[in-house]
């Protein structure tokens, strides 16, 4: 056996591989036996059907195998002894490669096309200079996450008289139009319905001020704007009889509930981050900034990563690729879509796999290596951020810990956790090693650099 790498360009080199019969054929033979072995064939006892009647039924198809195994494995053992730098797969070089005739050779040679990663070198040092957003946290913030609490603990009271943002529950009826009750019309009982959802403004003000047992006249069709989900769940009808819904319906209000929001006293306190955690309202709105701050953080860290990213693609300047043979393993890659997809889509592709590059190159310099921990801590950190959505922040470690696993059984879960385990240690490494160019921006103003 002999194997080779030559190279054609700084991008692009040939593979040659050559087997001998006295390479593969024990491999064979072994097969054959196994065959033998297994093969129930009429007239013969198991295990004492002869070699040459083996050899003629299955010798082709065992020899095409065992040398396509044994080229499989070379080629790819060569490539990691060698730590070829390699992009995408061998590909079979038509030209250098001559037909295989596996009847009449006993000899093999196998050319293969090899795309080289470009050679480059990516680093960042306190000679670079990167921004880096903070986002402020407005008082703007702190009140609109200090009501969602109050909210989330409110009571509900039963009260006579509507106000904006009541929920009402009463009798629904469809009416004729005469303004009667309509026969064999609809007739909810026990509807639920809160105005201040209400799309028009004058349908909305029919129930400004309405006490329980008014009885009140509007139009559903008109006060949701014909929203055929809307529509469908108030009436209990299906959505394709919405559309024949248009006129007038009564509405009894037989009760009126209005949500108070919870007081800024220590039971709330207690409730959002666990008892005695914060005693006081000013504690409790500077854990909430501290709490919003946290969460900004990753998102600073996020547009820090994508500035690297623009940074050392310039810095780096445009690299070399094997264009045509990429296109290629892209093509066979994609080949329902056809060569259309390749053409348009190549450019972004390059763009996507130079910072691959890049960033495996990052990471390999920082000595930064993603451990079965850092994915679990990755996993609660996104499982406690998906609960603060949700205003609960005192979550025990062994409810996190559950979710986290259950998340971790999932693999597109785990390729996305390892991705951002290692982009937030690589993040950690650069901040620590680039000259940081702090600047202080509104949460408007961040949000308007993704646009």
């Amino acid at each position: 056996m002999n194997i080779s790498l030559q190279n054609v360009d700084k991008v692009s080199a040939l593979l040659t591989l050559k087997l001998e019969k006295a390479d593969y054929q024990a491999r064979v033979e072994k097969t054959l036996k196994t065959y033998r072995q297994k093969a129930n064939i009429p007239g013969f006892r198991p295990g004492m059907v002869p070699m040459s009647l083996i050899k003629k039924q299955f010798g082709k198809s065992v020899l095409v195998e065992e040398v396509d195994k044994m080229m499989q494995e070379k080629v790819n053992e060569y490539i990691r002894d060698n730590k070829v730098n390699m992009l995408g797969m061998p590909l079979p070089n038509e030209e250098k490669m001559a037909p295989i005739d596996f009847d009449t050779q006993e000899d093999f040679e196998f050319v293969f096309d090899i795309a080289l990663a470009p050679e480059f070198t990516a680093e960042i040092s306190s000679a670079d200079t990167i921004d880096y957003y903070t986002i402020e946290v407005s008082d703007e913030l702190i009140d609109q996450q200090v009501k969602m609490y109050t909210q989330r603990a409110a009571k509900y009271d039963k009260v006579e008289q509507y106000e904006d943002k009541d929920m009402i529950k009463g009798l629904l009826a469809e009416l004729d139009e005469n303004g009667n009750t309509k026969e064999g019309g609809i007739q909810v009982e026990g509807a639920v319905m809160m105005p201040a959802y209400m799309k028009n403004d004058e349908q909305k003000a029919i129930f400004n001020g309405a006490k329980v047992n008014d009885v009140l006249v509007f139009n559903p069709a008109v006060a949701f704007d014909n929203n055929e989900a809307e529509l469908s769940s108030l009436l209990k009808i299906k959505k394709e009889e919405v559309a024949g819904v248009k006129g007038n319906f009564s509405f009894q209000i037989e009760e009126i509930t209005r949500m108070v929001p919870a007081e800024l006293n220590q039971e709330l306190f207690d409730n959002v981050f666990g008892e005695g955690a914060v005693s006081s309202e000013e504690e409790f709105r500077a854990k909430i900034k501290e709490g919003i701050a946290k969460q900004f953080e990753s998102d600073s860290d996020y547009k820090f990563l994508i500035d690297v990213r623009e940074y050392l693609v310039n810095k780096i300047g445009k690299l070399e690729f094997p264009d045509a043979l990429l296109k290629r393993i892209m093509l066979l890659n994609n080949e329902e879509k056809g060569e259309a997809f390749v053409a348009e889509n190549y450019d972004k592709s390059i763009e996507e796999l130079t910072w691959h590059l890049i960033k495996e190159q990052l990471l390999k310099n920082n000595d930064i290596k993603v451990e079965q921990a850092d994915v679990m801590n990755m996993a609660k950190e996104a499982t406690r951020i998906q609960f603060a959505q949700y205003g609960m922040l005192n979550i025990p470690e062994d409810v996190l810990e559950n979710y986290a696993k259950e998340m971790l059984k999932k693999q597109e879960s785990v390729e996305g956790l390892v991705n951002r385990a290692a982009e937030s240690k690589l993040s950690a490494a650069l901040k620590a090693k680039a000259t940081l160019n702090h600047k202080t921006v509104s949460m408007e103003e961040f949000n308007k650099m993704f646009e």
